[in-house]
């Protein structure tokens, strides 16, 4: 079978098209990424979004879901019919989830904590003379290691408890 004229041509590049908006156009069409984990175990591939989100109880727009009506005298207050709830195991399980305490993860890197340990043992409450300690590799003012102290104290407590009193029974 004899090729076309067109097709036996070697491939150009065309420099006209954004690739990039093509990209953006292609990842737009695909399928939404669930992150939540009880959310992507109930979706229904073969359902709408809102569809879904409507039987798991959630909704997509909540200026839709809940209206705010204009409020009258002679209104009698009824409430709206509310969806039929297929999957009320996931609306349970988000608000069991949302319930939960966070844990702190916010930590300091081991040269901080060093450099804040140094400082307290050699000038101890001595922000100025802090300031000019030969160790202030980034030239740090004093207020900005009182707040490095801080968050020390406050990202680690329980070392810091620890190491002012390692320093007062060392002092003794």
């Amino acid at each position: 079978m004899v090729k076309t004229k067109q097709s036996k041509g070697r491939k150009k590049f065309d420099y006209d098209k954004n690739r990039k908006k093509l990209k953006k156009k292609f990842l737009k069409k695909q399928k939404p990424t669930i992150e939540d984990r009880q959310v992507r175990r109930a979706w229904d591939e073969h359902k709408s979004v809102s569809r879904n989100l409507r039987d798991m109880g959630l909704s997509l727009d909540p200026n839709r879901s809940l209206p705010i009506k204009k409020s009258s005298v002679n209104q009698s207050e009824t409430p709206a019919g509310s969806a039929l709830i297929t999957k009320p195991y996931v609306l349970n399980q988000l608000e069991e989830e949302a319930g939960r305490p966070q844990k702190n993860s916010k930590t300091l890197s081991s040269d901080l904590i060093e450099f804040v340990q140094h400082m307290i043992r050699e000038h101890q409450d001595d922000h100025k003379a802090m300031a000019r300690d030969e160790k202030n590799y980034y030239q740090d003012t004093p207020s900005q290691i009182r707040r490095k102290i801080n968050d020390y104290k406050r990202c680690h407590p329980v070392d810091y408890q620890a190491f002012i009193s390692s320093l007062s029974a060392a002092a003794q």
